[in-house]
Order: structure tokens, then sequence, then C-alpha cells
């Protein structure tokens, strides 16, 4: 849990990538310039054919040139940052500092600056002396080096400016909720029914510290809890908050009559199989995305911004990840031993609370704007044809029920309500049908 935790943390490291950069260019910068090109090498014309003197200058002007250029990059990147948490959602940082087109231009940037400053360390000087000898080869690395970056300079720009615009931004949520729904949710021993009740000799596993669950590994603690003839209920969700000492897991033994569980010798695993951190992450928490778009549309249309149309996208990405999870088993993961005792419970979030936490605030924010009402109303009824199972169509209807009884107390003027709460009343019949 912990490589995974660090490999999560690195992946949005923005000063990974550039460090490696910078080991890899003064390796490369120590080979070139043991590399003596004669005269009448193939590839002398294409070297740089000035005097050592020269060099040094174009490798000053080089380093000059990419400090200003680091500067310029990295002020970019603070705007879009910028930009994205004040005008969409603050939660949005993760999706900008985790974008490889910027790690990568920034690792080109300040491996120019490196590889044209160590070179002064060669080029026209040994022993503290001028030389008119320098390594050829490395200097015309650098003019190449320098090529390449203003070739990635003009990307970047097209890059940042694609990069924060609304669409852009939705499309990306919507793919990371999408690979959660398909790779990361559980799809074994996933159960609605009521979760067990921890009985009065149930030992409680504190938490280890304070922050949001970002990965619960139930499997992890199957075998072990077998092993100890103990059950095991962990008590929050993926990206619920805890407060360090605050119950984590439930474990007890079948009968009071046995002893007590060894804390001390479960506790490690129970740790090792829920990671706490101190934000929340996309690996397991499809909730996390759906809240980045919800929040997205809240601010849309706060009177503040007044954006209705960025709400209706918001909705409509968001019918994308329902129309998903429509299909998927959601709930509680319960897994037992060999002999079908309970062994690990898990709790997981339903479909209901999937399409409360997309529709919510969305329906309240927007009540009184009979064109989000209207996307919101055709969204639900588009997931709702997703919905094989009764129970999930109904969370639907009663959703859509819900937006009929907003735009009922909301809209003043009947010719913009009637049509809202008709439609309302039609989806809800329709999918309780």
């Amino acid at each position: 849990m912990k490589r995974t935790g660090t490999s999560d943390y690195l992946r949005g490291a923005l000063w990974l990538m550039p460090l490696g950069a910078v080991v890899l260019a003064l390796a490369v910068g120590a080979i070139l310039t043991s590399i003596d090109v004669g005269p009448d090498a193939p590839i002398d014309p294409l070297l740089f054919q000035g005097t050592a003197d020269d060099a040094r200058t174009l490798l000053i002007g080089i380093s000059g040139t990419m400090m200003t250029v680091i500067a310029l990059v990295l002020g970019l990147t603070l705007v879009a940052l910028q930009l994205s948490s004040t005008q969409f959602s603050p939660r949005l940082l993760r999706y900008f500092l985790r974008d490889r087109v910027n790690q990568a231009v920034l690792s080109v940037f300040v491996a120019t600056f490196v590889y044209s400053t160590a070179g002064l360390y060669t080029v026209g000087v040994n022993g503290g002396e001028r030389v008119d000898d320098y390594p050829r080869l490395a200097v015309t690395m650098a003019i190449a080096l320098l090529f390449a970056s203003l070739i990635v300079l003009v990307y970047f720009v097209h890059h940042i400016s694609h990069s924060i615009q609304i669409d852009e931004i939705m499309v990306g949520v919507e793919r990371t909720a999408l690979r959660i729904i398909g790779q990361d949710l559980p799809t074994t021993g996933i159960t609605n029914g009521p979760a067990p009740q921890p009985p009065a000799w149930a030992v409680a596993v504190p938490a280890y510290s304070s922050g949001y669950v970002q990965v619960i590994h139930p499997e992890k603690l199957a075998e072990r809890v077998a092993e100890h003839d103990l059950v095991c209920v962990v008590v929050p969700m993926v990206g619920e908050h805890l407060i360090a000492g605050e119950p984590l897991a439930w474990l007890w033994r079948p009968t009071s009559d046995d002893p007590a569980p060894d804390i001390a010798a479960i506790a490690a695993t129970v740790h090792d199989a829920v990671r706490i951190g101190y934000e929340r992450t996309n690996e397991q928490d499809v909730a996390f995305g759906i809240r980045q778009l919800a929040d997205i549309a809240a601010k849309a249309l706060s009177p503040a911004v007044n954006d209705p149309y960025t709400g209706m996208q918001a909705t409509e990405h968001l019918a994308v990840v329902l129309a998903a999870l429509a299909t998927m088993p959601l709930g509680d993961q319960v897994l037992t031993d060999d002999g079908g005792r309970l062994r690990v419970f898990a709790p997981g979030r339903d479909f209901a609370t999937y399409v409360e936490l997309a529709t919510g605030q969305i329906r309240r924010y927007g009540a009184s704007e009979p064109r989000v009402l209207t996307t919101l109303l055709r969204a639900l009824n588009t997931v709702g044809g997703f919905c094989l199972d009764e129970g999930r169509r109904h969370d639907i209807a009663d959703a859509a029920a819900m937006v009929g009884e907003a735009a009922d107390h909301a809209i003043v003027q009947a010719g913009d309500r009637n049509p809202i709460t008709d439609q309302a009343r039609d989806v809800a019949a329709r999918l309780r049908r």
C-alpha cells in the first residue's frame, strides 16, 4: 500500500521527470565530451564550426535563454492552475499536476539548461587556462537541444491553451471516472444487504492518521482474518474522512466466550489494506470524479458566474458516468471463507448514492433555470434506459420527480414551469413502468 501510495504521488510530482532529465543531460554531456571527431569524419561538416570562444558564448546564451523560458513555462502552468481552481473547482488541480505534457516540456527545458551550463566547464577551458580545443560534438548537441526546446515551447503554448478549456477538462475527468469504473471497482461479493453490526465484544482498530480513505483492498485482509478466526468490518468507504484514533475497522470472534482478538497482530494488516491520505485520489474513488463534475456545474450555476451552458455540459458528462455505473454491481463488498462464513465486510456506495451525488447540487442550484432542468431530465431519462435493474430505474425516477418538485417551487412563470413539471412526471412514470 505504501508503494502504491508513493507511485500515485510520484505521478503527480512536477519535479520527478525534470530531475531525471537533469541526470540524463549530465550523462549525455559527459559521453559526448569524451568523443573526439576528427576533420576527416563524415559528420564533421554538420558540427559546430566556430572557435572555443564562440562555443562558450553560444552556451552562455543558451543557458540564459533557457532560464527565461523555464520561468515562462512555470508562470503559464501556475496561471492554468489558478484558473482551474477559481473558475472550475479546486479539486481539479491534480488533473493539471499529473499532465504528462507539462512534465515533459519542463524536463526538456531543464535538460537544455543543465546541459549547456555544464558544458561551460569543458569548452575552451582546461586546468584553469584557455585552450583552443573543445568537444565540437557536445556543443552541436546543445544547438540541437535549443531547436528542440523551441519546438516544444510552441507545442506547450498550444497544449496549455487547450488544457484550460472547460470541454477538455470535463472530458479528462469523465475518462478518468470511466477508467476507474472499468478497472478498479470491485465486482465480486457485492451485496446491498444491511451491514453487520459489531457485537458488544468487538474490538476497534483505530485509524493510524487523519485524512481521506484513498484505497481499500479487502482481499488483503481475508486470508489473515481467517487465520485468526475473526470477522473484520471496515467502517469508512473510499473517499470518506477519518480522524486519527477513530475506528477504522471492527474485529470480533464468533462468540463472546472466545478470547479477544490480538489487535497488535492484526492492526498492521488492516492498516496495510486501508490507505489513508491527506487528499482524495482517483484510484478507486468514482465519487471523486463525480464530485469534480458536479462542482464545475455548481460553480457555473452560482450567481457570481451565471454560466448555465457549462452546467448543462457537466450534466451531460455526468450522464455518461452514471450510464456506465448503471450496468455495474454496486454496493458493499462481502468476502467469505471456504465455509461461507463472513470474514471481511467493506462498505461501498449504491447506485442511488451516485445518482444523488451527480444530480442533487445541479437540481438545487439550477432549479430556476428551465434549460438546465430540461437537460437534467433528458440525462436521467437516458441513464434510465441503461438500468436493467428495476430498483435502479426507480432511483432515476425518484431523481426525476425531485427535479419536477424543484421546478414547481423555483420557477415563477407558468410557461417555463409547466413543461418542466410535465416532462419530469412523464420521465418518472415511464421509468417506474
